[in-house]
């Protein structure tokens, strides 16, 4: 009999426990709420561009090209070279990207090792001999230094490491991510525009008098539309991928895409942050500022080319029905305006998340959704708030697989063209 209670008090006692304990989340959290920050300008520091010769004359490094950055290189001895990465101004979100050119008159193995301005190391370093092509690090070429701690986040990486590279005459690349600068995106602008229905033109400049283009996809005289952006921060390269190959499937000739473009036009901006890019940033413009802290009082060029063009096509009487702001940080995740505020305008946002991970089950993808929508700040809230155009920040992971993010993109575009069109 007391076997028996005990057992009964133990079976029940399992069943409480399970029944009080949270459920375990996975992946990505995403992070906190954005402080409101003020976007006046504030002083940068450009980089010195130019060439570093060592080991008398057989040695180079260089961050002259767009999107180099090596702020400092050291020779320690025994071919170990020490570089320094700073930031063009603080404070800044940690993203310390970095860029550079090595190469030497005599084929040799040398060790690089990394540091960073009041940062850690985030990115994996990739290799490339033509700037187009790049090949993540072996691992076994790649020595961390006091490891981080956790999954994800800046505390997540090494404090440094040390990367061992084979090296010749002909210069090796080694970034942070892959190079698109704004000559290359303009590359890809251009391989678009030779379709009869992609058309490009300048919406304003940037700080640094750079263009800022808008990539126009239209076919018909309709008024509705779908309006993307990609690049307010420059590291986030992966970012840009799955934007590509979203823009890409929605100008294919697929049927589906040749119905969607018979029924709503599509606005692009794939490179809002031009000086930033082109200079090596980690996060801000030539202006100092983080872009996507701009979207309630527009003291930067950038932000106001954006505004002013969406204006604009409201006065011919557009409608946005979509925007999407592409990013990239620790790993995947949406962050979608909470549907109590967006209410039935947002469903399209939700049912597209969800569409897209039925289709991918391989990948998990976590969802943020935000209830502040005031002050605008942010290009999402703005997209909303002054558009009435339901829009989400569709950020993709720093690592997340480039084959993945190519098929992300795809399926994203391929499940907004079912919604709109049903």
């Amino acid at each position: 009999m007391i076997k028996k209670l005990l057992s009964t008090i133990f079976i029940c006692y399992l069943v409480l426990s399970c029944t009080n304990q949270k459920p375990v989340t996975t992946g990505y959290q995403g992070q906190g709420k954005s402080a409101i920050v003020s976007t006046l300008s504030k002083p940068v520091q450009k980089q010195w561009k130019g060439i570093w010769s060592f080991e008398d004359g057989t040695t180079f490094f260089t961050n002259d090209f767009e999107s180099g950055r090596l702020n400092g290189i050291a020779y320690d001895g025994n071919d170990h070279y020490t570089a320094l990465i700073t930031a063009e101004n603080t404070p800044i979100n940690v993203s310390p990207w970095y860029a550079f050119k090595v190469w030497s008159t005599t084929p040799k193995t040398i060790t690089i090792k990394m540091t960073y301005q009041d940062s850690r190391s985030r990115y994996y370093p990739k290799l490339s001999t033509d700037g187009i092509h790049f090949t993540p690090l072996d691992s076994a070429n790649f020595n961390a230094i006091n490891e981080g701690t956790g999954t994800f986040g800046i505390k997540a990486v090494p404090e440094f490491v040390e990367i061992k590279v084979n090296i010749s005459e002909k210069p090796l690349y080694i970034t942070a991510q892959e190079l698109y600068g704004s000559t290359r995106v303009k590359q890809w602008v251009d391989s678009m525009s030779t379709k009869p229905y992609v058309t490009t033109y300048e919406i304003g400049r940037s700080r640094e008098n750079r263009s800022m283009n808008v990539m126009q996809i239209k076919e018909g005289s309709h008024k509705k539309a779908v309006m993307v952006i990609s690049r307010q921060h420059p590291p986030e390269v992966t970012g840009f991928l799955a934007m590509k190959s979203f823009i890409e499937t929605l100008a294919g000739d697929s049927p589906e895409a040749q119905d969607f473009r018979n029924n709503y036009d599509l606005f692009v901006v794939p490179l809002m942050n031009p000086d930033g890019v082109d200079n090596g940033h980690w996060r801000h413009n030539m202006g100092g500022i983080d872009l996507n802290r701009d979207w309630e009082n527009f003291n930067q060029p950038e932000t106001r080319s954006v505004r002013d063009f969406l204006v604009q096509k409201e006065d011919e009487g557009y409608e946005f029905v979509f925007g999407a702001d592409f990013h990239s940080t620790w790993d995947d995740i949406y962050y979608p305006i909470d549907s109590t505020i967006i209410g039935k305008k947002g469903e399209i946002i939700f049912n597209w998340i969800e569409n897209i991970s039925n289709r991918l089950p391989q990948k998990h993808t976590n969802i943020k959704p935000s209830t502040d929508i005031k002050p605008t700040m942010v290009s999402r809230n703005y997209f909303y708030v002054n558009h009435d155009m339901p829009a989400i920040v569709f950020e993709l992971g720093d690592n997340t697989p480039r084959d993945f993010l190519r098929l992300k993109g795809k399926i994203a575009a391929e499940e907004l063209m079912k919604l709109l069109l049903q």
